[in-house]
Parts: C-alpha cells; structure tokens; sequence
C-alpha cells in the first residue's frame, strides 16, 4: 500500500517511487498545512551513509528552491563543497581563514532586533545567544577531563557584562579578555574571586586574539550578511589546516554570527539554514540547549534548519550512553518531523526503531536504498522518493561529490575489454532503483 501524493506545491525533488507521481516539497507548506500531512515543524533531519546522496539532494533542494524565494545558508561548509552552487547561483562566498581572507566575523554581534519584540525580550535574546557563544566556545576548548566549574562560568559573563558596557554594546572577544586580565574591581557584579585562577578562561579566549584563531574573531566584523544573496556561504575549509579544534571553534562562531544576522522577522524571509556535519554542533549540552532553542524559534523567523548527519551514531560523540548530553541530542533528532533517511548500515536499523520510532518495516528498507533515493518522513506520511532522477546535466555537474573519484577513475589506464562490463553494470543499476533486488523481481534485473 502506498500513501496519496505529498501535493504539488514547492519545487520538485524528485518522484514518489510508491505513488508513481513527481515528489514536491517545502517545509513551510507543510507547516501550514492543518491536516493529516501538516507538520509542527519547518525543520528537516537528514541521514545517511557516505556517497547515498544526501548532499547532492539537499544541494538539489536549496538550488530549486531559489526560484521560490527561498535563500539558502550554510554557516560552516568546512569541505567546500557548496561554495561552486554559490558561484553558480551569484551568491556570497565568505571565506575564512585562507591566505587570501581577510575576512573577520564576531561572534558577539548584536544583531537586528525582532520585529514586534519589547525591549525586554530583544535584550533577554541576545543576552542569552552571547553568553552561550562564550560558553560553547570554552567548554569546545577544555581537555579531557577539565570542566567549567561555576565560578569560571560566573567570571566570564561578568566579563561580558563588563566589555558591553565599555564598547557601547559593541563587545569583541578582546575586549571579554581584557576585562579578564585587568578587571575593574569597582564594576558593577565584580567578586574578588575573579581574578583567582582565570588562567584557562585566559588561555581560551586568548587564542581568538592572539593565537591560531587570532585575525578571524578579533575586532569588529569586515563584512556584512547580503540579504539579498540567493545563496550566503561561509567557507570554512581553509581552516582544517589549523586543526579539528580551531575548525569545530570557527564553527561554533560563524553559527552565532549567523543566528545574529537572520534573527529578524521584519526581513520577511524564508532560508533554509543548512548544517553540514550536523553534530558538530551539538559538542556539549551547553551547546545543544542553544541548539534546541534556535529550532524551536525557527519558524518565528521564517529558517528551516537541515541538520546532516551521517547516522545516529554522530550523537555518541555528544556525551556517554545514558547522560544527560546524549538524551537530548536523541530528543532534538526525535522532535524534528520532516525526516530524509538515506541508506543506513545493518549497525542502525535498532536504533532507527528505538531512538527514532520509525516502524519495522520502513528501517528495514532504508539499508537496501540506492543513491540518491531516501525515505521521506512529512509528518505522519512516509514517501518513498528518487531525487537523482529528475536531475538535469547541469544540476549532476554542480552537485557532484564524487569528485575526485571520477578524477582518479578517468587517470587510470583505458581498458577497453571492460566497457561491455561497465555498461552492464549502469543497466543494472539503474534498473535496481527502480525495481529494488528481492526473488519476485529478478526477472526484471535479467531483462
């Protein structure tokens, strides 16, 4: 049995294998919509193993999408990948530490106010989202078994307190380090506890200043979001040469600055704000509280946030089974109703179940997907779509992964007795996507 068609309304992503129809799709149709197939949220969870398609088909869908108005943003492509649809489309490349960036972002930025929003709720707002910056940011840099124990977490936000009041509510993180090396005792919230043993907050936040991360953070910010961009990405891949470290760090940065900028209903806009390496995101619980709370005001400001993972053992990095850290980052997974599960290994298929609640039968089926092909979860209606095709020469080239395979391929010596071979098996290929292997159908894998 198979579900009716999801509707006709935003771009197409492919065709509903089960229903025989084109396959559309827009989360915030889907949010709006009161029945049966509407969802409470505009945000999507995509899973899947390497090279099943996930991000060829969430390039698919933000490249599409433009013709709806729908701007895409990628806080952190620390592979790169997405700054050639950028390119593409006209967009803004904001590359960070290359040799040729001079590029800075801070973190610390006020942002524009929320249309409608008192006094009091924008100050609470952007309150919050700094100190949790300056928090996600420590925390990211503590050694194994170090923690941030109460009276660091009360030092560092006087010190916050204390450079927003100095800079005109324009702090940078030198100006926290500052406040910290050479506190003013007559401050207001000011403990004499403070300057004892600050070296590690010292350490941290001087690293953004003075060390390996010094030059992109520092100062104020060199360049200014475009609102009007099809397409805004941050390219983060130059920094990887710096270490996992400064990369997961930059990362948590660029995310704040972002939340900053788009976090204005006035703007009157729809993005899709897409989260390469998802869980990178979710390092700590500190972290992943600011992580739930930006999904839930999601919808607010008009973003849909694709949160990419490659399984649900991304999370076991977040904290031990059982913790804390780790039932939320299950609970944030669960919550999200627009689901795109991609070809999963033989190790998820109970944790699919368990963690996620999809029913038996659908698990079992996401470890026998082709590329490119995934398992829709809108709501309470699953789909079975094929993105790969209904893609276009131009499309397949831009949203190309593989790359460097198909480069390696086409250096290797020409062996003309495998071509016959080679076709054989695209046949075959293409016929098992449509008609999956199982007894009843090889007959079909034969013609």
């Amino acid at each position: 049995m198979a579900d009716n068609s999801l509707g006709i309304r935003g771009p197409v992503l492919g065709l509903d294998l089960n229903a025989d129809v084109l396959f559309h799709f827009s989360p915030w149709d889907t949010y709006m919509d009161a029945g049966e197939k509407g969802t409470f949220s505009t945000n999507i969870l995509v899973m899947g193993s390497y090279r099943g398609g996930k991000s060829g088909t969430m390039k698919q869908l933000a490249f599409r999408s433009l013709a709806y108005g729908h701007q895409s943003i990628v806080p952190s492509d620390s592979k790169g990948e997405w700054v050639v649809v950028a390119e593409a489309v006209g967009g803004q490349i904001i590359a960070l530490g290359g040799s040729n960036s001079a590029h800075r972002l801070t973190p610390l930025d006020r942002g524009p106010r929320a249309s409608g929003s008192t006094d009091e709720a924008d100050e609470l707002m952007v309150r919050e989202r700094r100190q949790e910056t300056l928090k996600s940011i420590v925390r990211a840099s503590l050694e194994d078994g170090e923690r941030l124990r109460a009276t660091d977490t009360a030092a560092l936000l006087w010190a916050l307190s204390s450079a927003i009041a100095t800079s005109d509510d324009r702090p940078i993180i030198r100006d926290v380090l500052n406040a910290l090396v050479n506190p003013d005792v007559n401050s207001p919230g000011y403990r004499p506890e403070f300057s004892e043993d600050k070296a590690m907050l010292i350490a941290t936040l001087d690293r953004f200043v003075n060390g390996d991360l010094g030059q992109l953070f520092d100062g104020q910010s060199t360049v200014v979001f475009d609102e009007n961009a099809p397409m805004v990405v941050v390219d983060t891949s130059q920094l990887w040469s710096r270490g996992e470290l400064a990369a997961s760090l930059a990362a948590i940065c660029t995310n704040s600055w972002i939340q900053a900028v788009i976090s204005d209903r006035q703007a009157r806009r729809t993005r899709y704000l897409i989260r390469e390496e998802g869980w990178r995101d979710m390092a700590s619980e500190s972290s992943l509280k600011m992580y739930r709370h930006w999904l839930k005001l999601s919808r607010h400001y008009g973003v849909a946030n694709i949160i990419i993972l490659h399984t649900l053992a991304d999370f076991d990095v977040v904290g031990p089974a059982g913790s804390t850290a780790r039932a939320l980052a299950t609970s944030i997974a669960g919550d999200i109703e627009n689901r795109f599960i991609f070809r999963q290994n033989d190790g998820e298929f109970s944790r699919l179940i368990t963690e996620l609640h999809i029913p038996e039968s659908h698990a079992r089926l996401t470890r026998s997907l082709q590329p490119g092909v995934f398992l829709a979860q809108i709501g309470k209606g699953s789909y079975v779509v094929d993105a790969f095709v209904t893609s276009t020469d131009l499309e397949r080239e831009l949203f190309d992964t593989d790359e460097a395979v198909a480069i390696g391929m086409a250096a290797s010596p020409a062996h003309p007795e495998d071509d016959l071979v080679i076709d054989d098996f695209f046949t075959d290929l293409e016929l098992d996507r449509l008609w999956p292997s199982s007894p009843e159908h090889e007959s079909h894998l034969e013609e």
